[in-house]
């Protein structure tokens, strides 16, 4: 804008074709800018001849207005003197932003920091029209996205008036109401005759048709969703046959406020069949063994999406498709094409174009990310050497590996490659990891039928036994060799129990030999189930550890661990007593020796896996000393069935009764004086993937407690007790307690334990988020089990039965959290009706 704003200036036309020289420069209107920082901006200078108007003041207020940061600018002449003028700039700055505040259904404060996050919002920012319009656009555009289409954003600014009454800045209002979510009714087909169409509905898994009954998946429209479902109807066809399906029209409209119409036509044409398949350029491997691995024959209906699979399963890294083939064996610059060479009527013909290349070869291996694990932790887990030949499978089971260490987020461990050189058969990979909390303050409980059960510790996942003497390795403690150290403090109604535990998984540094130690003391009251009260003047005292050794086996694969342990408990009575044994006073000893195969490839995420398998079988056994002590064992129990029969006769005199317990104490003591047993278990999940991230877990655990010799007896210890929330699984006396959720704790096995039990569960698991800071997810489960005493009571299918639904977050600082909902279907032990709704909360433990 150019004016001629004054008395002197009005008695004077300009001259266009003069140029005149500029007397004075000044800055007026309402700005905070240094007058001399406009003036240097602008370039004008005092004794500089231009012309007024003309194309240099012209490219002065474009280059103010570029700047953004006026809502008014103008170049008056105040004075001319002949050829001289005198120059006012006219500039109004745009208002700053001060506060911002969001208002409306759902604004809450992580919605608020997610949009500010989106739109760039933050104090001092110029207000802008295009920053309003901008910010108004991304809001409303956000929620469209997830199906909110009636969305409404009204932006208001107040100004900011300092103590003087000037304005100073502006606060901007954010009003959202996204509404409701527009839901889709009708979604109808048209020319569809082959396929009908709820099989067509079924294959749109973003866009559903409006239908109250189903609750899984909620009705909703988004353009993303639509265009990946559109794309899904035509792999359907050819699934199906029907290579020439294509989508001749589509429309969506507005039917009303809250519903949005949906109608496709769709051309099927014919359906086809597969006719020869040839394979070209393979040198490698035979016709017959690419027919194997396609798994494809003449004949079968065409189905394009599944030759796709079979060539290259993008879904499936691990896929058994012919591109894994080659890559699993050095070939990462194969390339492998189908093409059809000929349709003849309804059969088409295909060759399988294979241009094999040159084997590959790691050259470096690198890994970046591991600021507190030191390389060596991780260098010894990697799959892939240097000059080693070239295998997807290793790269893959290499991440798993990395995932399973538990120090990293496994979310974000990479693969990168680098340097590939197709010409000279050679790449680098550069594996990139970022580290997450892997210590963890462990606050673990529970609550049921057996009241609270706690535990109070420190676990560091990722500890440096070496550096344990190391002051400047302290922040706050010695991290980085990938040990892991526990020190834990265990308490519920009826024990105590303090324990500490060290595991260096690579003993020696060169090979996968886990060594594990631990040491624990245990104080035991007698329990009331019923009654739900200890007696602490009937208490023993449990002082025990172990060692062990497990090692990675390379055969039948290297997912198996072979592993043993031995195992020590010193038990000490005082005033204790129960049914299984009668000496109130004494001691017993307990030394074993244990020994496992196992087997874990669960997916790369061990707090969600989303595939595999793990199961272990071990067997826990003492020496058989009732074959070479020299107690006839036989006699001894002969002898405690007439004390037995001494207590339980009613004309016995008390003097009787006396000894005849006392000569009890006296026989169990010599037959639980060294423990004698043997103990089988075996327990697997598995993780299959139904759809996306949507995973089902099964699980059977089962598990058997025997004696050598008859006579002498199954030992009071050892036992397994079926109930409530799992969480009562501590070292004591070698007690097992396994977790049947809708049950009070331990409700389902007699007061001193059962030898026999098995458990069946299906668990339902769908992930909310699996971010490093916190791992969320919602599950559902039904599971049955039982314990028994012996196999004369074993029964398989007399089980308890439970179901319900959790939810589980898992931080790296505390471990797993979560709350299950369960219903029991049967009685407890001694009940008669069902159980009903049980609670259990769940802190440090992962079922």
């Amino acid at each position: 804008m150019l004016s001629v704003f004054s008395a002197q200036a009005q008695k004077k036309e300009l001259d266009s074709g003069v140029k005149y020289e500029i007397n004075d420069i000044k800055v007026i209107g309402t700005q905070s800018f240094n007058e001399q920082t406009v003036i240097a901006f602008t370039g004008l200078k005092v004794g500089e001849r231009i012309y007024i108007p003309g194309e240099r003041l012209s490219e002065v207020t474009k280059k103010l207005w570029e700047q953004n940061l006026f809502s008014d600018i103008a170049i008056y002449v105040a004075a001319m003197e002949e050829d001289m003028v005198d120059l006012e700039i006219y500039i109004v700055e745009l208002p700053k932003l001060n506060k911002i505040t969001f208002e409306g259904k759902g604004m809450r404060k992580g919605v608020v920091k997610e949009i500010k996050k989106e739109t760039d919002l933050k104090s001092g920012l110029k207000i802008t029209k295009n920053l309003l319009t901008t910010t108004k656009n991304k809001i409303k555009n956000k929620y469209v996205e997830k199906g909110f289409y009636n969305t409404e954003v009204i932006i208001t600014t107040t100004p900011e008036i300092d103590s003087t009454g000037t304005e100073i800045a502006k606060n901007m209002s954010i009003l959202v109401d996204k509404g409701k979510r527009v839901k889709v009714s009708p979604l109808e087909f048209e020319g569809n005759e082959n396929l009908s169409d709820g099989i067509l509905r079924r294959s749109m898994k973003n866009t559903k048709r409006r239908n109250p009954i189903r609750l899984w998946k909620m009705s909703k429209f988004t353009e993303a969703g639509y265009e990946e479902d559109k794309a899904s109807i035509i792999e359907k066809y050819k699934s199906n046959g029907y290579r020439d399906a294509r989508i001749i029209s589509d429309s969506v409209f507005e039917k009303n406020r809250k519903n949005l119409g949906i109608n496709i036509e769709i051309e099927e044409g014919q359906k086809y069949y597969f006719g020869d398949i040839k394979f070209l350029g393979n040198s490698v491997y035979t016709d017959g063994q690419l027919r194997q691995t396609l798994g494809i024959t003449k004949g079968e209906v065409y189905n394009g999406t599944l030759l796709k699979k079979r060539i290259e399963d993008n879904t499936d890294p691990e896929a058994f498709d012919l591109t894994n083939l080659y890559q699993n064996n050095g070939y990462l610059f194969s390339q492998i094409n189908a093409v059809e060479v000929a349709v003849r009527q309804d059969t088409i013909d295909y060759e399988i174009r294979i241009r094999e290349g040159k084997k590959a070869y790691f050259d470096h291996i690198t890994v970046v990310g591991n600021t507190k694990t030191n390389d060596h932790v991780i260098y010894r887990e990697l799959r892939t050497r240097p000059g080693q030949e070239y295998s997807k499978r290793d790269v893959v089971r290499t991440i798993r590996e990395l995932s399973q260490l538990g120090f990293f987020d496994p979310e974000q461990i990479s693969p990168n490659f680098k340097n590939v050189d197709p010409n000279n058969g050679t790449l680098d990979m550069e594996y990139s990891v970022v580290e997450k909390g892997s210590s963890q303050i462990e606050l673990q409980g529970g609550y049921g039928g057996g009241g609270f059960v706690g535990t109070l510790g420190l676990s560091f996942n990722n500890f440096s036994l070496r550096n344990i003497l190391n002051k400047e390795a302290y922040t706050p403690i010695p991290m980085g060799d990938g040990q892991k150290l526990s020190l834990r403090a265990q308490a519920s109604s009826f024990y105590q129990t303090y324990s500490v535990s060290l595991t260096e998984p690579w003993l020696g540094g060169k090979r996968p030999v886990q060594l594990s130690t631990s040491f624990s003391h245990t104080v035991q009251y007698q329990y009331d189930f019923q009654n739900r009260e200890a007696d602490r003047d009937q208490r023993f005292l449990i002082t025990g550890g172990s060692i062990g050794l497990a090692k990675r086996l390379t055969w039948p694969d290297d997912s198996f661990t072979f592993s043993n342990a031995i195992s020590f408990q010193h038990y000490n009575l005082k005033n204790y007593s129960t049914n299984l044994f009668t000496f109130p006073n004494g001691e017993s000893n307990n030394l074993a020796y244990t020994i496992g195969l196992s087997r874990n490839n669960v997916g790369n995420n061990p707090i969600y896996p989303k595939f595999g398998a793990d199961f272990s079988l071990t067997a826990k056994l003492t020496l058989p000393y009732s074959a070479f002590d020299g107690v006839d064992y036989s006699q001894l129990a002969d002898d405690r069935a007439v004390q037995e029969s001494i207590l339980l006769d009613n004309d016995a005199t008390d003097g009787s009764r006396t000894d005849a317990a006392i000569r009890l104490g006296e026989i169990d003591q010599k037959r639980f004086k060294l423990l004698e047993y043997y103990k089988i278990k075996f327990s697997g999940d598995w993780y299959t993937k139904l759809y996306g991230d949507l995973v089902l877990k099964t699980g059977t655990e089962f598990g058997f407690l025997g004696a050598y010799n008859n006579d002498r007896g199954t030992v009071p210890f050892e036992r397994f007790f079926v109930g409530g929330d799992g969480l009562g699984a501590y070292s004591l006396d070698g007690r097992e307690v396994i977790q049947l959720r809708g049950y009070p704790n331990q409700s389902l096995s007699s007061q001193d334990g059962n030898t026999i039990f098995n458990k069946f569960s299906l668990e339902v698991r769908y992930p909310i988020t699996l971010k490093q800071l916190a791992s969320i997810y919602v599950l559902g489960f039904a599971e049955g089990g039982n314990s028994y005493d012996g196999f004369r009571d074993y029964n398989p299918f007399s089980i308890k039965r439970s179901a319900g639904a959790g939810l589980r977050i898992f931080m790296p600082a505390f471990g797993l959290l979560g709350i299950d909902f369960g219903y029991g279907f049967d009685p407890v032990l001694g009940g008669v009706e069902p159980n009903g709704w049980e609670t259990h909360f769940i802190i440090g433990q992962q079922f």
